[in-house]
């Protein structure tokens, strides 16, 4: 695989959740919704040679989803288009604006667990990458069931300040 078609790859895997709701928030039908969402990432792909690598790609795939919706809707003709096509691109810049906020929320979200300690890392991994529940994390780590429930809660509660500390620090960068 050469290196234009691996970094088309990379930069849908990114921007494939974004585009995904957006179109399941336009598009009803499920069936419907799979064919434009593959006809998205294979008008993507096949033109990511035409695509500027100096612009940010998500408002550009969204470009492409926005066009592939209204073709579909003009093939299909099987029902009126739920908004009009200004507040289609309006949804789509939105989308686009909150994957870009997300994106920074996750990256920090890997700082801030990375600077926990060991005991509130433990329940963590336990909890959100193992789908533990909190009675079992309880039994794994040798607590009451409260204190397991609280523990997390007060890790929740320092990822978030950390995570809001940390895009307050870069707006003021």
């Amino acid at each position: 695989m050469d290196q234009l078609t691996r970094q088309a790859f990379a930069d849908w895997t990114q921007a494939q959740p974004a585009v995904s709701a957006f179109v399941h928030v336009v598009v009803t039908d499920r069936a419907e919704r799979d064919d434009v969402l593959q006809d998205v990432a294979v008008a993507v792909l096949e033109s990511y040679a035409d695509y500027d690598p100096s612009r940010p790609f998500l408002p550009w795939a969204m470009g492409i989803a926005r066009h592939a919706i209204a073709d579909s809707l003009r093939k299909r003709r099987r029902r009126p288009m739920l908004l009009a096509p200004e507040a289609t691109d309006a949804l789509a810049a939105a989308f686009a604006e909150v994957a870009d906020v997300e994106r920074a929320r996750l990256h920090h979200l890997a700082e801030c667990v990375a600077r926990l300690d060991s005991r509130a890392r433990e329940a963590c991994e336990l909890r959100y990458r193992m789908d533990i529940k909190p009675a079992r994390i309880a039994e794994l780590m040798g607590l009451q069931a409260n204190t397991a429930a609280k523990l997390l809660q007060r890790v929740r509660e320092q990822l978030r300040e950390c995570i809001e500390s940390r895009i307050r620090a870069e707006g003021n960068a």
